[in-house]
């Protein structure tokens, strides 16, 4: 039997625990790996899978004969535009770890603001004893734009925590117990949203999407009076000049972010200094590379043995 071609990994991201991880994956077929600088200058032609994040620039034209390529993230937009993309299934990582990981982090900041977190946080500094009565979850609606893998189990862990959600997707979703809009109903979505938890793809539709005109649609005189802007999706989908000056102008009364225009996010940024956010480094839901490289040779599995592959991306929507 004909050795199997190895797999091309190129992720950027956590250099030294894949390198000791892809000692063991692919047992049958064994892993090129790009981030080691002896695989620079390797022949690609014959390789037949590769796992990406934010690949060289010129990956493409040296592996021209590529069957599938597998995303090292949920997200694809770190090589779509690149020259030379094949017109190979794509396959994005769906896997329970990422997805509680995300859950797990848009309720920790719909809970946190909820329960006025910041002000807490400042108290204990200063060493004062106060007292808060917050609203309970149930007055706060909580609109998720993006019902993905990621965005309906976000949807039912937030209901769970008592809070009154609702969806939005270009297309609607049937979820149940959950009021859904489509595109064309976005003004009536936002119109009813106190928190707004952003877990959009990036494509050029979501590019700049959540700007001042976006931010002055969402319901105000709520519970806390203003909204509260969450987003771990894709940076690019938020104008963050427009978040500052809403946040400036009382339009938001706070946001939690985990992504942003440029990563890392600069130490001059204005975001930093706003003591209603909540920064973190776009490590909501950092995928573990153990699952994500089983989730590979399951996929591989599948395609060889002629089955569908899943999570195919729609290369028309982007996603």
């Amino acid at each position: 039997m004909p050795a199997r071609p190895p797999v091309l990994i190129d992720l950027k991201f956590n250099p030294e625990g894949i390198a000791r991880i892809l000692k063991t994956a692919f047992p049958d077929r064994g892993s090129i790996n790009l981030a080691d600088p002896a695989a620079k200058s390797r022949d690609l032609s014959a390789i037949d899978y590769a796992l990406l994040w934010k690949p060289d620039a010129d990956l493409f034209e040296r592996a021209q004969n590529l069957k599938v390529i597998f995303s090292g993230g949920a997200g694809v937009d770190s090589f779509m535009n690149l020259s030379g993309l094949p017109d190979v299934p794509i396959v994005r990582f769906v896997d329970s770890s990422l997805t509680v990981r995300m859950s797990e982090w848009v309720v920790l900041q719909c809970l946190m603001h909820l329960r006025r977190q910041r002000e807490h946080d400042r108290h204990q500094r200063d060493r004062i004893w106060s007292q808060m009565a917050p609203p309970e979850a149930a007055e706060i609606t909580v609109g998720v734009m993006g019902l993905g893998v990621l965005g309906q189990d976000a949807v039912r862990k937030l209901k769970i925590m008592g809070f009154n959600v609702i969806g939005w997707s270009r297309s609607r979703k049937r979820l149940d117990g959950i009021k859904t809009f489509d595109a064309s109903e976005l003004d009536i979505f936002l119109s009813k949203t106190d928190f707004l938890v952003g877990l959009l793809p990036l494509t050029p539709e979501t590019t700049g999407l959540y700007d001042a005109r976006l931010f002055a649609k969402l319901h105000r005189g709520g519970a806390l009076g203003k909204p509260v802007f969450i987003n771990a999706g894709r940076g690019r989908s938020q104008v963050q000049r427009d978040i500052v000056a809403a946040i400036e102008s009382g339009v938001l009364g706070g946001a939690s972010l985990d992504v942003f225009e440029v990563e890392p996010l600069p130490a001059e940024d204005p975001l930093w200094g706003l003591e209603c956010v909540f920064i973190t480094p776009h490590d909501a839901a950092i995928s573990e590379e153990n699952a994500l490289f089983r989730h590979v040779e399951a996929q591989i599995a599948r395609y060889e043995r002629g089955e569908p592959l899943e999570f195919v991306v729609d290369r028309k929507a982007g996603y």
